[in-house]
């Protein structure tokens, strides 16, 4: 096989970034419309992360964060965005690089994506793995990571477990939520 000197990885996770970017832009312009909300995790010891000494020695790997109905300030830029949030009644001011989010997520719409950089080696992959992304990849973790398919919130499920397949399999066989890997379409 001969090597990848388009660096495809690159350019894919570079996309996925812009979407993140994109999404952000728009509501720092007319702020979060509807019921739309984001949890975003990144790596706390990125370079360009801000955040305080109390929150890294807090959350000293990898962090979580809600913009929803308490956050000011937002600003984006073409390499990060910046916002207040408060924690425990403390506001701080965080500044997130776009290369160290690891996952974006809007639950309100079973929409979320997994980055993950394709230069890390196994053993940063190995400590960035924390309990909450267990529990949001059920799936076995693809080498590269893209889209996710968030499982259904329990009243869409129930729904859902109504109504057979097109193939007759009943919906509720399915996985709750898909992983797709940039690997599965490439030549082995």
């Amino acid at each position: 096989m001969s090597d990848d000197l388009i660096r495809y990885e690159a350019l894919v996770l570079d996309a996925l970034r812009g979407v993140v970017r994109a999404v952000l832009q728009r509501v720092q312009k007319r702020g979060v419309p509807g019921d739309h909300h984001f949890f975003i995790t990144f790596d706390t010891r990125a370079p360009g992360v801000g955040i305080s000494k109390r929150l890294k020695d807090q959350y000293p790997h990898e962090m979580t964060i809600v913009l929803q109905h308490q956050f000011w300030d937002l600003a984006v830029t073409e390499d990060r965005f910046e916002v207040r949030l408060s924690f425990n009644n403390i506001p701080e001011r965080l500044v997130v690089p776009f290369s160290a989010i690891r996952i974006f997520q809007d639950p309100s719409v079973h929409f979320a994506l997994a980055l993950r950089p394709p230069e890390a080696d196994a053993e940063t992959k190995a400590e960035d793995t924390s309990q909450s992304e267990m529990q949001l990849l059920p799936a076995p973790k693809p080498e590269v990571e893209g889209i996710i398919s968030l499982p259904k919130p329990a009243k869409e499920e129930a729904a859902t477990k109504e109504h057979a397949d097109s193939d007759g399999a009943a919906a509720a066989d399915r996985p709750s939520a898909e992983v797709v890997s940039l690997d599965k379409f490439r030549k082995k």
